[in-house]
């Protein structure tokens, strides 16, 4: 199972505060939109999103379709519905489930025994969806 890319997206009082200090230890922004709470940064293949009034605690993030490097995969990902089948029939049935004839982006979550929130985003097309 190819699950993606891999982030920790952090719930934050203060996006700007967040940002200052994480550019200190040496990520650049990549992306999001400050105006709307959230910011993607990057630091060589550490990937973390800066998330302010979104969610409370703090998620590990797999993108499916999506490399490291932030491009897309060229098709050859898990699509999220084959992630949850699998993760189905291992016995873990995800907190938010998506419809399993359903195509395009779509996510879920899984809680892991300790608690932790895991989401599987994929935000971009299968090339044959």
């Amino acid at each position: 199972m190819k699950l993606g890319a891999f982030s920790v997206s952090l719930a934050v009082a203060d996006l700007a505060a967040s940002r200052e200090f994480y550019e200190r230890l040496g990520f650049e922004v990549t992306g999001g939109n400050a105006d709307e709470g959230w910011l993607i940064l990057k630091n060589e293949q550490a990937i973390i999103g800066l998330f302010h009034g979104m969610f409370e605690g703090n998620i590990l993030t797999f993108n499916p379709g999506w490399t490291q490097d932030g491009v897309p995969a060229d098709g050859d990902f898990t699509d999220v519905r084959e992630v949850q089948a699998v993760l189905r029939s291992a016995g873990v049935e995800p907190a938010e489930p998506i419809d399993a004839d359903g195509t395009g982006p779509a996510h879920i979550v899984v809680t892991d025994p300790d608690g932790n929130t895991i989401m599987i985003d994929q935000f971009v097309d299968r090339p044959d969806d």
